[in-house]
């Protein structure tokens, strides 16, 4: 009897007016080609975002429980390779990723070509100079080194230059491309592969052209690139916020957005919040430190806040997410995914289940995805302000389970935890309905592709 009234309220819920029209807007916004294209561009990489966080897993989780000092230093070469290789080149990895599945998308004959001008065209809007640090006798110092690519650049700080890159590139390379005139044509006698690589030469050099033109005015009139300039865009408006609550859930509300388009979080709360967090946790755990009471702590957000409340099983608070899948699911795929995404959940990694399920570009789990941890901060700060929980005064590391963590952080306030479970169960409804409708459009487009 209950399970044919879930199974009733069920369809109620998937027979809803406002889930229709939001299934059939969803469809029509992710049929649209460019987005499309994004989605497999991320789906194509996707492994290499799962091994990233197995490195950072066991750097920081296995291997700290293992080795001490100098071992411990050597061992974690391992995980920094991995990161080297997968984290900090993704902006090198999406552009050509992009180029490809974007020129597949749109029927062009030559995707490697715009793959590989996608890359070419994302090297020359490069910094020419960088900033390197060097450890000297007198001290850390600066030097600026010429031909040289940082990890800074290629890695998630540079992902949306990657993405915009990536489709304009393959876009203006498409269209010189079907100009009759740009195309060199070598006669039949010539192998199809050196045939092809002429016939796109003078489109390839335009393209190239325009993007270094570009490069050229950027750095010769304004003293800035491509990467500087989205810093500049992006994050120098919200520099003005601090750490008040208003602040803070309004940077991370960005900063979460920006993540359901490809671009990590921590492009704009890395810079914004967390040096003015881990200030805030210091002072705490200081005044602790000298008076082992709670009755004169500072500061209610703090980096072990942030883990706490706002970003629960990482980005999103996608351990709801998951939660909510294998409860209620009955996708066999989401399912997958999900299970494949519980254990790096637990420990705060959650790259599988962004791009595995995926959130980045899936309009129906946006919502939550964005909602959800301005929600779990207010609850936090409005519990903690009130004195039903005790402030944050211990650094946890961000690997930490959660319950764990909040309990720890607090100096051992059960209520902390509690608080936490509480804020993780509103979360499962939460994303419960846009689940359904992500499985539904999910459906819908299957459905089409196979007409």
């Amino acid at each position: 009897m209950s399970e044919d009234k879930n199974q009733s309220s069920s369809d109620k819920l998937e027979n809803s007016s406002f889930i229709t029209k939001f299934t059939e807007v969803s469809v029509k916004v992710g049929n649209w080609v460019y987005l499309r294209s994004l989605r497999d561009a991320f789906a194509v990489i996707l492994p290499v975002f799962i091994i990233a966080g197995l490195g950072v897993l066991l750097n920081n989780t296995v291997f700290t429980w293992i080795f001490h000092g100098d071992t411990l230093t050597k061992v974690q070469v391992f995980g920094n390779a991995i990161s080297n290789g997968t984290l900090n080149v993704a902006g090198l990895l999406v552009a050509p990723m992009i180029g490809y599945a974007l020129a597949k998308n749109k029927g062009f004959n030559d995707p490697i070509a715009a793959s590989a001008m996608s890359l070419a065209c994302l090297l020359i809007m490069m910094p020419g100079n960088i900033s390197l640090g060097t450890v000297a006798s007198g001290g850390a110092k600066m030097a600026t080194v010429t031909g040289g690519i940082s990890y800074l650049n290629a890695g998630t700080q540079g992902m949306f230059g990657g993405i915009i890159v990536g489709l304009l590139a393959t876009g203006i390379f498409i269209k010189l491309s079907g100009y009759k005139s740009l195309q060199i044509h070598l006669g039949d006698n010539v192998p199809p592969a050196v045939s092809s690589s002429f016939s796109v030469l003078l489109p390839a050099l335009i393209l190239m052209s325009i993007f270094a033109i570009v490069a050229a005015l950027l750095s010769g009139f304004f003293n800035t690139d491509l990467i500087n300039l989205i810093k500049t865009w992006i994050q120098e408006p919200l520099r003005g916020f601090n750490t008040n609550i208003v602040g803070f859930c309004v940077i991370y509300t960005v900063a979460n957005f920006l993540f359901t388009l490809g671009i990590h979080q921590t492009v704009i709360s890395g810079t914004l919040m967390d040096p003015l967090v881990l200030i805030n946790m210091n002072a705490n755990m200081t005044a602790y430190a000298h008076s082992h009471s709670f009755a004169h702590i500072p500061n209610i957000i703090t980096t072990s806040f942030v883990s706490s409340y706002t970003l629960i099983g990482g980005s999103g608070s996608t351990i709801s997410l998951i939660i909510a899948i294998l409860i209620f699911s009955k996708v066999k795929s989401s399912r997958q995914v999900a299970s494949l995404s519980l254990a790096p959940g637990i420990f705060n990694i959650n790259e599988p289940m962004i791009f595995g399920y995926p959130i980045v570009f899936n309009l129906p789990m946006m919502i939550p995805f964005v909602l959800f941890p301005t929600i779990g901060s207010i609850i936090g700060y409005a519990a903690t302000a009130a004195g039903w929980v005790r402030r944050t005064v211990i650094l946890v590391p961000w690997t930490t389970p959660p319950l764990i963590g909040p309990y720890l952080s607090t100096a051992g306030d059960w209520r902390a935890p509690v608080l936490q479970l509480f804020i993780i169960i509103l979360g499962v409804f939460l994303y419960l309905p846009f689940m359904r409708i992500s499985e539904r459009v999910a459906k819908v487009q299957a459905e089409q592709q196979n007409a």
